[in-house]
Parts: C-alpha cells; structure tokens; sequence
C-alpha cells in the first residue's frame, strides 16, 4: 500500500476504511467500533465542547453519538462523506442539548470563571504578560461563539476548527452552500463586533 499518495486519495482511502468499519460494526463487531471511537472521538469531543463549553458533559453527549452510530451501522449507506454522516449526528445531539438547556435556564453553557486553571505547561513559552493576553483574546472568542445562535455557532466551530468545506457544511447543516456563507458572514461580524477591543486600535 503506497504511503506517498496525494492527499486527496488519502482522504478518500481514509473514508473508505470508515466504510469498511461500519459495515463491521453492522455485523455487531465491537471491535470495529472502539476503533471507529479511537479515530474519530476527538472530533466529536473538540466539537460538542466547542458548541457546548468546557463545563458540560462532553463526554456524555460523546458517547451518545457513538451509541447512535452502532445503532444506526445495520442501515447506515455511505452517502456522504463518514465524517459529514458523523458530524450530522453530533449535530442532533447538541442542538438538542442546547434547547433542552434553555428550557432550564439555570444550567450554565458557559465555563465558571476560575473552574479550571489554565494550563501552565503552555504558558512556559510565552512571555508571562503575552500568555496573559493570548489567554484572555482565546477565553473571551470561546465565550463569544458560545452567545452566537446555534446555526451560526455550528458553521464557524465546523469551518474554524474542523476546516470543514463549506459543501461539508451545508451537508452537516442541511442548508444550501450560498446559505452556509450566509450563516458565515452573519457569525463573523457578530464575533468581530464581541470582539472589537481587542481587534480595534490604531493600526
């Protein structure tokens, strides 16, 4: 098996080998599945923290997406991409999350100030004011996603942090691609707007 293919053909041998694993798991192999979790449980866990915050039960809802997926493995047809198929999922599950949350307002979908130190290892190369700063900027973008509308928040977390194209968006989304940079354009100018005494100043 050649190693030095381009990178689309890995892309592509990398989804097929998904297929492979779920028509695996289809046939009730257990196996198959923690190797699908061990592969692809970052992406759904940097995911639903990112739509989520840090405080919330990331890994439950996790979890839930991977039961889904042995559920669903029998009648699963390799339409789109794996991971769109996946990220769909996960999807569901936050958008549920996120409107049963509202329903009970007194369950924050934000870190608690001072929950969690940051880590120390990463400020060791940095300046100790500049770590500041950059810690600051970073937790002030998350809590800013966090206010954006669902819609919004799931594209930029898809196209910021997955790099997800915007026709795997609009396939995870359900929306047409115009709408997805639509959606796009909407959540950026909210962030830069959240954002502008850090973006602001003289140039």
């Amino acid at each position: 098996m050649a190693r030095n293919d381009h990178e689309n053909t890995g892309r592509s041998e990398e989804d097929a080998a998904d297929v492979r694993l779920m028509q695996l798991i289809g046939r009730g192999d257990t196996a198959a599945l923690e190797q699908l979790i061990e592969k692809h449980q970052a992406l759904v866990a940097g995911t639903v923290a990112r739509m989520l915050g840090s405080n919330s039960d990331v890994e439950d809802i996790a979890q839930q997406v991977f039961i889904r997926v042995w559920k669903s493995a029998r009648r699963y047809v390799p339409r789109a991409k794996f991971t769109t198929w996946l990220l769909k999922i996960t999807r569901n599950l936050v958008f549920n999350e996120l409107r049963r949350a509202k329903r009970h307002a007194h369950i924050p979908l934000q870190p608690e100030s001072g929950a969690e130190d940051p880590p120390l290892k990463d400020e060791a190369n940095l300046a100790p004011d500049a770590s500041l700063l950059e810690g600051e900027l970073q937790q002030t973008i998350e809590e800013a996603i966090l206010q954006l509308p669902e819609t919004q928040r799931m594209a930029l977390v898809l196209r910021r942090y997955e790099q997800l194209s915007y026709d795997e968006i609009a396939e995870v989304l359900d929306l047409s691609v115009p709408a997805v940079k639509s959606v796009l354009f909407r959540a950026r100018t909210e962030l830069r707007s959240r954002l502008s005494k850090y973006l602001g100043g003289p140039a």
